[in-house]
């Protein structure tokens, strides 16, 4: 009777254990707390951005990829901006300010774009080295999806109204 007893005792503490590691690990972890200065010299932390949805894409001007995909990265702000949606472009500790301001202007981005001369941002971001990498943000501050490579835009915008109708 004794053993019978601490045997389902011993299974109901395994099984809590087991859901409590299961809520944490599927908990979104919170976005890093940084500071991200725009080309016009504009400091955004993602302390501000609290309340909004928020895309971060880490890019390089000489980066096919990232220039390809940059046509629907505009139109995807144009589309959600009015409905509390944030864009900010960083730019890769390799690529040089001047190459990222004239890429800037020439294509008139509607976003911040950012510099990261030091490579702070994509090192607090988990050390991101491959472009392009996106990061999505909810209102709470919670990285709930990173992008390597160019996003299926469709399941992007999903996401996206999903999170944006959240309170």
């Amino acid at each position: 009777m004794m053993k019978s007893r601490n045997l389902i005792l011993a299974v109901v503490v395994a099984g809590a254990l087991a859901f409590a590691g299961f809520a944490i690990w599927s908990a979104k972890p919170a976005a890093p707390l940084v500071t991200f200065v725009s080309l016009q010299g504009e400091k955004i932390t993602t302390a501000d951005l609290r309340g909004k949805v928020v895309l971060v894409n880490f890019w390089a001007t000489d980066c096919a990829t990232c220039v390809k995909e940059m046509p629907d990265i505009v139109a995807t702000h144009n589309k959600y901006q009015a409905q509390g949606f944030e864009t900010i472009a960083v730019a890769m500790k390799h690529d040089p300010p001047n190459y990222v301001l004239n890429y800037t202007e020439k294509n008139k981005l509607p976003f911040k774009v950012a510099l990261d001369p030091m490579g702070a941002l994509a090192k607090a971001f988990g050390e991101v080295k491959l472009t392009p990498t996106t990061f999505i943000i909810d209102k709470q501050g919670r990285l709930v999806m990173r992008i390597l490579g160019e996003p299926d835009f469709a399941k992007l915008h999903a996401l996206l109204e999903e999170k944006l109708q959240e309170s």
